[in-house]
């Protein structure tokens, strides 16, 4: 092999890993504008720009059930393709945000008021877990399972959540096993249990709102 031959293979080898890593970390698609406008949306300004869907939270009572409120691109049009939103979670006492995942993008969540349980399992189903108080930060890593969970009997507990993406998807793990028609006989062999009790989470998942 010629010393040209192995100085274009290194050289491919070196723009190949740098186009993984670009890849790896990327965020939305990029764009060659400055901002997305809506096909329907004739006048930009500020208006344009600004999210008022917040302001419900305040003064507002507490609710009775977990609530996620989002500002991602479907409720804020200007996030469109600018790798970032933001989600409210609201948990009365003993409420939890199920186990989900996000399948492109990480997620980082600040306490707001009160406590939080956290945790995810990693792809070595380990569980990782923490209960955070009021100005804690914690990281769930991309893809990974994870939770959350107000283990206050007498408070609630406020908590917002940042990504790196305006549309980053949610997979609910109970939703997804229970509530698209997998066959009850593949769910009760998984899980080792049997036909009726796999009924029966069916009919309480679909009780929920």
């Amino acid at each position: 092999m010629s010393s040209s031959t192995s100085t274009q293979r290194l050289y491919f080898l070196l723009l190949s890993s740098l186009a993984l890593i670009q890849t790896a970390f990327a965020g939305d698609p990029d764009i060659t504008s400055d901002f997305i406008i809506p096909s329907n949306v004739t006048q930009i300004d500020g208006n344009f720009f600004t999210f008022t869907g917040m302001r419900s939270l305040v003064g507002a009572p507490l609710p009775a059930t977990f609530k996620v409120l989002k500002a991602s691109m479907v409720e804020f049009l200007a996030l469109n393709r600018q790798s970032v939103s933001y989600v409210v979670l609201q948990f009365p006492s003993g409420s939890t945000n199920l186990p989900h995942t996000h399948p492109r993008f990480a997620e980082l969540l600040l306490v707001i008021d009160g406590s939080l349980q956290v945790g995810f399992v990693n792809t070595a189903n380990k569980l990782c877990i923490q209960t955070l108080q009021t100005g804690d930060m914690f990281v769930f890593p991309k893809e990974l399972f994870h939770f959350q969970y107000n283990l206050d009997a007498q408070n609630p507990a406020l908590a917002f959540l940042a990504f790196g993406s305006a549309n980053v998807g949610t997979v609910s793990l109970p939703n997804t096993l229970f509530t698209t028609g997998i066959d009850d006989t593949v769910l009760a062999k998984s899980f080792k249990t049997d036909v009726a009790t796999i009924q029966a989470l069916k009919a309480e998942l679909a009780s929920k709102p």
